[in-house]
């Protein structure tokens, strides 16, 4: 039970469940319902009513004890909880109340009503107009059968002369007293002769009291098995062992008058007979479904305060964490109405965006500090390496002629000292470029014709199968030359991650896919190669972090600078080798 109010839908189903029920007690106390009427029936009903109404009480007391001691304890949230519950509860216990004590005078003084002396008068007058009616029509039948028997005596010689011209004396008197079925049957019941349009089956053999009775030349009235005729029989008396058995049918809507006729008189004076236990069992079936519906919607009224109010308190305890600078919090996804929905989603990405741009912060200064240390070191270590490398041709210069033997050898020391001279004026080169890292120059480009154009001439120097296909032109704002740098570079080490396994397996065959996508305001790039891969994906953004041998660890970060200036996203990730994700917005 708790566990379907905790899901939103218990009210859909806990209303359709009351409102049935209710509406099927007072069909059933009324005759009125599928379930027949009877005192087994009507406890069975108000028993569910009981339970139900038990279920309710017991809900609301646990909440607004909840919600009590959540007062006590100055929660957040409790106070506006216990306004909008008190509200909703007084908003429909009052109406409630009111039709309640409308309704209960309206029965009683319409109950009292409907006893009246004219009505009482009404319905016993339409009683007995439909026994005198039934009564005529079988007063008519008598008369007519009787008219019968004597034509029919007469003609009694034609029966079996003439059997044809007996069938037109039949037919005649059948038109001319307006009968609708003759037979002519023995005392065992078997038909000798039939003027009817009803299938010889589907005639009812009258009992043998009804024998009996017409033997002796008297019209009966035989009790018929439908209910749409009235029939009577005689004994033939100019013919042996033959009775002369009639029908007429009853109209339909007449039919249906004296049924509905007979229906309504019955239960008036059912009615009439249990009027205080029916006023009683009435007020005791009305209080229980409209205490049972109040107890509804005060739960309902619990459920949709709780549903307005709990967005709001996270919504504040989101902003209470934020204002402490906790910006990793996100406020709860919860079932609300679409306004809330819309609410928590702008409120978690001014989050996400806050989060986004205190990053970016960071990795500016951090990028900005990287800089200077950039800029110090490459002047620091650029300057003595003029003079050493002026030393070193001073050497060769004086010693290389005076020098006979190990001469090659001393040149092979010098030509080591200039090539790890060359190495270090590369690295103060790579620190200079870092520090030195113009703001990008930001025009309209179609960023697929910069990757197309890095692909080409990547693909001259690599080894690695490139799979870059273009469908539509894809826009934005950026410096042409700088993200041209990007791409290469991120190609470069792509082709260098897989040539680490061709080393190892000359078979193998490396494979760089490039897709480029649109995803909402942003155009979204994934280059993906199979190599080796970056084994720490959060270490790889950091300055002078590189696992190659002669590498600088300034190529990620470089275009790690790139792509956040330009207001983008770099990510990296680890599959089957490593996936490069660029997000930059798209115009």
């Amino acid at each position: 039970m708790f566990k379907i109010i905790k899901n939103f839908n218990w009210i859909i189903l806990s209303s359709f469940t009351c409102i049935f029920l209710g509406i099927l007690t007072f069909l059933t106390f009324i005759n009125e319902g599928f379930i027949a009427l009877s005192e087994k029936n009507i406890l069975l009903l108000l028993s569910l009513d009981v339970v139900l109404l038990l279920i309710f009480f017991f809900l609301i007391f646990k909440n607004f004890l909840r919600f009590y001691t959540e007062g006590k304890k100055n929660k957040s949230g409790s106070q506006t909880n216990l306004k909008y519950i008190s509200l909703f509860s007084l908003f429909t216990l009052i109406p409630s109340l009111l039709v309640a004590i409308f309704s209960l005078f309206i029965f009683n003084f319409g109950l009292q009503k409907y006893f009246d002396d004219q009505i009482s008068q009404a319905v016993n007058n339409s009683n007995d107009v439909a026994i005198s009616y039934l009564e005529e029509n079988k007063k008519n039948i008598k008369s007519d059968v009787i008219l019968m028997s004597v034509g029919l005596n007469r003609a009694s010689s034609f029966f079996y002369t003439n059997p044809q011209k007996f069938l037109q004396v039949i037919n005649a008197e059948k038109i001319l007293r307006r009968i609708d079925d003759i037979y002519l049957i023995d005392s065992a019941g078997n038909i000798l002769i039939s003027d009817s349009s009803l299938d010889k089956g589907n005639f009812s053999i009258p009992g043998e009291e009804t024998f009996d009775e017409a033997i002796t030349g008297v019209p009966v009235i035989v009790p018929e098995n439908f209910e749409d005729k009235t029939s009577a029989m005689i004994k033939l008396n100019s013919l042996i062992d033959t009775y002369l058995y009639i029908s007429r049918n009853i109209k339909p809507e007449i039919l249906r008058y004296l049924k509905e006729t007979e229906k309504a008189v019955d239960f008036y004076y059912f009615v009439e007979n249990s009027q205080t236990g029916i006023k009683i069992t009435f007020a005791i079936i009305y209080i229980i479904v409209v205490t049972l519906l109040l107890f509804l919607s005060t739960a309902i009224a619990i459920t949709f305060a709780r549903r307005l109010t709990k967005p709001i308190i996270n919504l504040i305890g989101a902003s209470e964490d934020i204002s402490r600078g906790e910006l990793n919090t996100k406020v709860p996804e919860i079932e609300a109405d679409e306004e809330f929905k819309k609410l928590n989603i702008n409120f978690n990405n001014m989050i996400t965006r806050l989060k986004k741009q205190q990053d970016k912060l960071l990795v500016t200064e951090r990028y900005e500090a990287w800089e200077v240390v950039a800029r110090k070191l490459a002047h620091e270590i650029k300057n003595p390496l003029t003079p050493i490398q002026l030393s070193i041709d001073r050497l060769r210069e004086k010693y290389s002629s005076k020098i006979l033997d190990g001469n090659s050898q001393f040149n092979d020391y010098l030509q080591t000292i200039n090539r790890q001279i060359k190495d270090i004026e590369n690295l103060v080169n790579e620190f200079s470029n870092f520090a030195r890292m113009p703001r990008p120059v930001v025009k309209k480009i179609d960023i697929n014709k910069v990757i197309n154009r890095s692909v080409d001439f990547m693909k001259m120097s690599i080894k690695s199968e490139i799979e870059f296909v273009i469908k539509k032109n894809h826009f934005i704002m950026g410096d042409e030359e700088q993200l041209y740098r990007v791409f290469i570079n991120l190609i470069k080490n792509a082709d260098e991650s897989i040539t680490e396994i061709i080393n190892k397996k000359p078979n193998y065959k490396g494979k760089i896919d490039i897709e480029i996508l649109r995803n909402n305001d942003y155009i979204f790039t994934v280059i993906k190669d199979n190599g080796e891969g970056i084994s720490d994906t959060k270490k790889a953004m950091t300055p002078y972090f590189t696992t190659k041998k002669n590498g600088t660890g300034l190529g990620l970060p470089i275009v790690s600078k790139i792509i956040n200036e330009h207001s983008g996203e770099f990510l990296i990730k680890k599959d089957k080798g490593t996936k490069i994700e660029i997000w930059l917005p798209a115009i």
